[in-house]
């Protein structure tokens, strides 16, 4: 159990440096050529945040294991609404933009939709990848062209205020993100690996170690952006944070596996992606109390978590 637990725990490293690594080269470079700060942040910071998902999901669907990199996704979604929001409503009460209960929430719940209906059969082809990817391009627009609508100052001073500084020497630029792509890609490879062999070892299936320890360990930079948020009462943002990249895992972590190649997700249930569905509608009437999430909701989304978690232990066979 020793090797794949150093090849998983090397992977995690490596993933979330390399994250990292490409997001302060890929803004540095766009803050050189002179984009936005406000675009910046809702496609570069919002792709390179996600790009470890992307990374071991894409690495799975290649080696022909589509219950990893869907595991991966399902999981992933279900630990950022239950597990990271309410670790950081545990933290300090977060206070929800209307935006986000307007626009973005309901997009969430959209594509959780679309794509459990996608994946009745077990099977996500590439028309499939297609139209999901499709649906990221049409969100970041919507996004982009909300966020240019919008009056107040502040929210535009949010994204300048987040985003890490520019580099003095333009050759770090490339040198970043090339560093952060390569950590990436083996990152991705290291986790998949121990992963599978963990999962072979310990007499667990690939859907089972996708949906906990990968989803999860790929879920730490979202988890640690969300924590650090609340602390400094920066509720939105930490929310903001959470409904984003399950939009983002959604359609375009899957969408560009299942381009890459065609996924099988045997193991995965429907009771998984119901679940998925069901926490992304909970968080309507949550959020729509005040506009708040309390601390008490913050127990409730862990107590569902950790329910979650034991269900799959002894109700669902692995």
């Amino acid at each position: 159990m020793g090797t794949p637990a150093l090849l998983i725990f090397a992977g995690l490293i490596l993933l979330y440096a390399g994250a990292e690594a490409l997001v302060r080269g890929s803004v540095s470079l766009a803050l050189r050529l002179g984009i936005s700060p406000l675009v910046i942040g809702l496609t570069v910071v919002a792709f390179g945040t996600s790009s470890p998902e992307l990374a071991v999901s894409v690495k799975a669907a290649l080696q022909g294991k589509g219950a990893i990199s869907v595991g991966n996704v399902v999981g992933s979604n279900i630990a950022n609404v239950a597990l990271i929001l309410g670790v950081a409503a545990l933290i300090k009460p977060l206070q929800v933009n209307a935006q986000v209960i307007k626009v973005d929430i309901p997009i969430m719940i959209c594509a959780s939709i679309v794509t459990t209906l996608m994946l009745g059969n077990g099977y996500l082809g590439r028309i499939n990848g297609f139209v999901l990817v499709l649906g990221i391009l049409a969100y970041l627009c919507l996004s982009i062209y909300l966020a240019r609508r919008e009056k107040n100052k502040s929210v535009h001073s949010v994204f300048d205020e987040s985003l890490p500084a520019r580099f003095r020497a333009a050759w770090l630029d490339p040198l970043f993100i090339a560093g952060g792509f390569v950590a990436l890609v083996l990152g991705g490879e290291f986790l998949v690996s121990g992963a599978v062999t963990l999962a072979a070892e310990a007499g667990l299936s690939n859907a089972f170690v996708g949906l906990t320890i990968v989803a999860i360990g790929t879920s730490l930079p979202e988890l640690a952006t969300s924590a650090v948020a609340a602390a400094k009462n920066e509720g939105d943002i930490a929310v903001g944070n959470v409904v984003g990249s399950n939009i983002f895992n959604l359609l375009c972590i899957l969408g560009i596996s299942a381009l890459v190649r065609p996924i099988r997700a045997t193991g995965i249930h429907v009771s998984d992606l119901l679940i998925m569905i069901g926490l992304a509608v909970l968080t309507l009437p949550v959020m729509r109390t005040g506009f708040c999430i309390s601390r008490r909701e913050g127990i409730l989304l862990l107590a569902l978590y950790a329910g979650y978690i034991v269900y799959l232990l002894i109700g669902q066979p692995v």
